[in-house]
């Protein structure tokens, strides 16, 4: 049996498609994608597989017996009804070139050109697996929770970790940056970070910004024996952005921060697998909602998280369980999904921090404890700066919402013996767990 795309292109069943059974999951990239389409789904799954591996839209006469034994995507399931559903699609590892190409022939096969046949109205690459041979060829996370945790002194009673975003977002001098940091790390965070906006403009160069930034926490920590971390934001091209990283590092910085989709994906595989900063490795996921937002269409999130912890990455914006950045129920189960992954066991990787952010304050700190527990990182930027007594009293507030969590205690119960929680509760209000 036949299927054509459009009334053209032929498309055979014993080249394209194959039972479950058939599938070695250690011998292919397995990709699930949600389609919509006037196609059934076994057809829309066959059309993937021959425009992301060997076909064309004709018969043609070019190919011979081995390219059409060794190398076809192969749809092998499906689930759902009509043509809108679920396809599973197994590519042969012989498709790839995992040495010098890597992650960017990987995604030219599985997220290429699928996203404009027009046979299919919507697509969405919903998940992907990779098998040992391909997870054991990159470094993974290099630091990992468990190293995090050594280096900010909490791995002896994990807890949520606390950080804040230097805000307002760009304008502050190196000066002004540093005193924010400095008030932040006094008041309890554990990790402060750039904007992914600020990079080196003029009114904050990177090296200036972090010498003023390493130097306050070098007070803090001799102030209080506490070690805060902050990620430097080094996004740039190639060139610079190694030359900014080796900037932050030789002036006292211990961590980095990089855009990884706006950098891209290839560009981030090779500065970490080149490059050894011996430092945590922050990713901020800006610009990613352009392919992740739409349900039915792009790429997922929960994608770009294997990636992103194949490649190395120690910590990595997921959204939020609760905050202008999470909390639709269309994007709960995802969530949960990215967040297991994350810490759980994958091919002996370290396990990656995820990390919550986006319009959090102390209110909102049950909402995402319930969601996330005590391996996460916290983010609020003007939930913390926009406490009416500052920014110290700010992260106060929120370490005081997180400690509350981890006893056990209703913020309202806690927020009775510690002002800086109830003059946040008084000015924001609680997210209410029943709520979510």
């Amino acid at each position: 049996m036949a299927h054509g795309t459009g009334g053209k292109g032929i498309y055979l069943d014993e080249i394209f498609y194959t039972t479950p059974e058939s599938i070695d999951p250690e011998k292919y990239i397995i990709a699930k994608y949600y389609v919509e389409s006037e196609l059934d789904l076994k057809a829309s799954g066959i059309a993937i597989a021959t425009e992301e591996s060997i076909g064309t839209w004709t018969e043609i006469t070019t190919t011979n017996e081995w390219v059409k034994t060794r190398l076809p995507a192969k749809a092998f399931r499906t689930e759902g009804s009509g043509g809108t559903g679920f396809v599973w699609v197994a590519y042969p590892l012989d498709l790839f070139d995992l040495e010098t190409s890597g992650i960017a022939n990987i995604l030219s096969m599985v997220a290429g050109n699928l996203f404009g046949l027009s046979a299919l109205k919507n697509v969405r690459l919903v998940d992907i697996d990779f098998p040992g041979e391909i997870v054991g060829a990159y470094p993974g996370p290099r630091i990992g929770i468990e190293g995090v945790r050594r280096l900010v002194g909490t791995e002896a009673s994990p807890r949520p970790h606390l950080g804040t975003i230097v805000k307002p977002k760009v304008g502050l001098s190196p000066e002004q940056t540093a005193k924010v940091c400095y008030e932040a790390a006094i008041g309890g965070v554990d990790f402060i970070k750039d904007d992914e906006t600020l990079v080196n403009q003029k009114f904050c160069p990177l090296q200036d910004r972090v010498v003023r930034v390493m130097e306050a926490l070098d007070r803090v920590k001799s102030e209080t024996g506490r070690n805060v971390l902050f990620a430097v934001n080094v996004t740039a091209d190639p060139e610079n952005m190694v030359r900014h990283a080796e900037t932050a590092i030789d002036n006292g910085a211990n961590t980095l921060m990089l855009d990884i989709v706006i950098l891209g994906l290839p560009t981030v595989e090779w500065f970490i697998k080149s490059h050894d900063f011996h430092v945590p490795i922050h990713m901020h996921r800006a610009m990613h909602a352009a392919f992740t937002r739409n349900p039915k269409h792009g790429i997922s999130m929960l994608v770009l998280a294997k990636i992103a912890r194949l490649l190395g990455g120690d910590q990595l914006h997921v959204g939020s369980g609760a905050g202008k950045m999470g909390g639709e129920e269309s994007t709960k189960t995802e969530l949960n999904h990215i967040i297991d992954f994350l810490r759980s066991e994958w091919h002996g990787k370290r396990r990656v921090f995820p990390v919550a952010s986006g319009g959090i304050h102390p209110g909102f700190v049950p909402a995402n404890y319930r969601v996330f527990g005590n391996d996460f990182v916290i983010n609020a930027g003007g939930g913390i700066h926009g406490h009416p007594r500052g920014t110290r009293a700010g992260a106060a507030a929120m370490r005081q919402a997180i400690d509350a969590c981890v006893k056990g205690i209703p913020l309202e119960a806690y927020a009775k013996s510690h002002e800086e929680l109830r003059i946040a509760l008084e000015r924001w209000g609680e997210r209410r767990l029943s709520e979510d």
